[in-house]
């Protein structure tokens, strides 16, 4: 196996954000292709997922190690976990991982001292970070311990707070009447959609699978559209749960949505696309804030072991975006910056007490 923990032109990439560790492994053996980040350390271990990816090429991948490590930073920080931000990537070849694969990113993830503590992503389910498991002590989520898979509780949180997010924009507690469109419908995105037409909702779906998608359409009686055309679709809340970027210069105006809340990370193609979303008065929920659900569930599965005692503590994040909101009509920036600030704010008062 082999780490490399630099890379040509590492500290000019236009997603490098002061990141403390950038190894690059690979393993001839077991096929393993991956990029482990380790983004900020100053709140506690670097937690963050191990997504397997079929990225197009090298360049990808760490364009989205880089940009997720830093979100989880953020993430973390918002919500109140006394844990850094990290992120794995795996380069997937379209062929099934094996165990031996998961292994070897375990023994990688050993030898990162416990800087970094991986967990499920997309791509990685439960058996594979049990595999992981056993190679390595440095992970969360396993079967064995906590309460399992954390999609149930990062859509919990997604829900959460897109009712706060409907309530400040719309004026309604209820999601009854309205229509929302549901990007992506992978484990989360399908358990948001479920919630909210529970909650009296009409619904939207788009995924690129299209058998799943259909099936859930008859499931939740909703319509179906191309993933390329739901941001554009007639509704109240446009909710992306797939991967990264749906928010960009080309959607934004094309957005009938007075509602952004989603469980996608990195939703924003630039910062500036929060501008964009304020100036066409929507209101945006920062993703980092929105879908900490899942890693909530993972970082005080001890504390909270019980169900219902662990969805009461993610559906905080109702509360915390309210504030957001809050400031933001209130001349203080954007959401997302606010959020940012918030973040930024409890880990620079973490080094302060180191002093």
């Amino acid at each position: 196996m082999k780490v490399q923990p630099v890379h040509r032109g590492m500290f000019s990439h236009p997603d490098f954000a002061g990141h403390e560790t950038v190894s690059f492994v690979s393993d001839e053996a077991s096929g393993l292709k991956a990029i482990i980040a380790v983004h900020d350390t100053t709140l506690g271990p670097a937690l963050g997922g191990c997504r397997r990816w079929a990225y197009d090429g090298e360049t990808a991948a760490l364009k989205d190690v880089l940009r997720l490590s830093r979100g989880m930073t953020l993430k973390n920080a918002v919500a109140g976990l006394d844990l850094g931000g990290g992120k794995a990537v795996i380069l997937s070849d379209g062929k099934e991982a094996t165990p031996a694969m998961w292994h070897a990113f375990g023994r990688t993830v050993n030898r990162l001292g416990g800087d970094y503590i991986t967990a499920e992503d997309v791509g990685t389910g439960q058996a594979a970070v049990d595999a992981i498991a056993e190679a390595s002590e440095h992970v969360r989520g396993t079967s064995a311990k906590g309460l399992g898979d954390p999609s149930p509780y990062t859509a919990w949180g997604v829900f959460s707070g897109l009712k706060a997010a409907v309530k400040h924009a719309l004026g309604t507690d209820s999601l009854d009447g309205l229509t929302i469109a549901v990007q992506g419908t992978g484990n989360v995105g399908a358990d948001v959609a479920r919630l909210a037409r529970e909650d009296g909702a009409r619904l939207i779906l788009a995924d690129i699978r299209e058998a799943a998608v259909t099936a859930l359409a008859q499931e939740l009686d909703a319509s179906v559209v191309a993933v390329d055309q739901i941001h554009a679709a007639k509704a109240d809340v446009f909710a992306p749960c797939a991967l990264g970027g749906a928010l960009n210069a080309k959607t934004i105006p094309q957005l009938t949505a007075r509602v952004v809340a989603g469980a996608a990370n990195n939703q924003l193609d630039m910062p500036e696309d929060a501008a964009r979303l304020a100036e066409r008065g929507i209101l945006y929920a920062p993703d980092f804030v929105i879908n900490a659900g899942g890693v909530i569930s993972i970082a005080l599965a001890e504390a909270f072991p019980a169900q219902e005692a662990m969805r009461a503590r993610v559906g905080e994040l109702g509360t915390v975006l309210s504030d957001i909101f809050k400031a933001a009509d209130a001349g203080e920036g954007t959401t997302d910056s606010i959020a940012v600030r918030m973040a930024r704010a409890r880990i620079a008062a973490s080094r302060e007490n180191r002093c």
